[in-house]
């Protein structure tokens, strides 16, 4: 178990206040679940996420899928960082704040350079499908790469 991977499981239930990302750490997800090559994370609608008719912006699903699968490729015993190259969303459903989603990351497919990644977006129960994106990002060398530590 790489410790990426390890850090993240020992926030299952709880807030991910251990996030190199500012940004997560404002989006603030608690971690539902945890594997080699997904993620499960539970968010709960904030009315600064909202678009003019009261819903969940698409800009903000977009990050949440985005910022997840950027965590999940954290989760791999690999040293070098991945830049989302495209990111392709489908909406579907909307959510109105204070409604919990969930956001579940999974790689499908990891090559010597390139990883195409999924993010499904939930409503609580799991009975509405309110967004699906897929990326395409491409491996990178480091030397400075920020860790859960």
């Amino acid at each position: 178990m790489t410790k990426h991977l390890e850090t993240l499981r020992s926030f299952i239930g709880k807030a991910f206040t251990a996030s190199p990302s500012p940004f997560m750490r404002w989006l603030n997800p608690i971690i539902e679940s945890v594997g080699h090559e997904y993620l499960e994370f539970r968010y709960t609608v904030r009315q600064e996420w909202l678009n003019p008719m009261g819903t969940l912006h698409g800009g903000v699903s977009a990050a949440i899928i985005d910022d997840i699968i950027g965590a999940t490729l954290m989760c791999l015993d690999d040293p070098r960082i991945y830049i989302t190259i495209n990111n392709t969303i489908d909406y579907f459903a909307p959510a109105r704040e204070g409604e919990d989603i969930i956001a579940k990351s999974y790689i499908v497919k990891k090559g010597k350079e390139i990883v195409n990644a999924g993010c499904e977006i939930w409503n609580a129960d799991r009975t509405r499908l309110l967004a699906k994106g897929a990326s395409n990002l491409l491996s990178k060398e480091i030397g400075n790469r920020k860790t859960l530590d």
